[in-house]
């Protein structure tokens, strides 16, 4: 009955690897990056990107999904985040690639995590192989079914719930950088209201006393055009 339990943990440990990969990328201005990944057959490719920082412009990529043969799966223009979700129909490199090409100016941060799975069958593969000799009462005994259907939907949960959580602290991340954004723009608009201020109030004291003071280079200018 023990080496039936060790046998579910070791299992467990298996069905719940997958793939994962976060990363935090700059595409310059007038650069388009190109990521590329190995999938099989059958595997499921989730990836969702978000573009958390748009160096004082605005947050949006473009974004190209294609397969092995360079064929064009998905494609977004000028967005700033998405999720893609692909099931595998050859084995290959998969291409992903970020376009800032139509920035002539501005820097792009991109949050993206990539999430490789494998496919049902293939979980049911394994579960076949690891309790193949057993006695059929102790398969029965142990409701391996129920087991493989518990484990997989918790996976399933468990890895929805971390891409939501990585999801929110991208969208933290750029709301972040907007309102570091907003900032700047204020204090820079208000820095040019008060220089303006202090300017044309000077010029204003100088104009007011040149009538006054005939001796004054202002007055003899004012004189001189009149």
């Amino acid at each position: 009955m023990k080496g039936i339990v060790f046998a579910v943990v070791c299992l467990l440990m298996r069905s719940i690897e997958a793939y994962n990969k976060e990363m935090t990328v700059n595409i310059d201005a007038g650069k388009r990056e190109c990521f590329y990944h190995s999938v099989k057959l059958g595997e499921t490719i989730d990836l969702d990107y978000q573009v958390i920082d748009g160096g004082h412009g605005d947050l949006d990529v473009s974004f190209e999904l294609l397969d092995p043969v360079n064929k064009v799966i998905y494609v977004d223009y000028k967005r700033s985040d998405n999720i893609h979700r692909h099931e595998a129909k050859m084995s290959g490199d998969y291409k992903f690639c970020f376009d800032n090409t139509f920035s002539s100016f501005s820097r792009k941060t991109v949050f993206f995590e990539l999430i490789v799975e494998s496919d049902g069958d293939t979980e049911e593969d394994k579960w076949e192989d690891m309790f193949e000799g057993l006695r059929p009462e102790e398969v029965y005994d142990m409701k391996v079914q129920d087991i493989q259907e518990s484990i997989i939907r918790i996976r399933t949960h468990l890895t929805r719930a971390r891409q939501l959580q990585d999801l929110l602290r991208s969208f933290e991340a750029r709301d972040r950088n907007v309102a570091e954004e907003n900032y700047f723009k204020v204090n820079a608009w208000s820095f040019f209201q008060v220089v303006a201020m202090i300017a044309v109030g000077t010029l204003q004291v100088v104009m007011v006393r040149s009538l006054f003071d005939t001796n004054s280079k202002v007055h003899k200018i004012w004189s001189k055009l009149s």
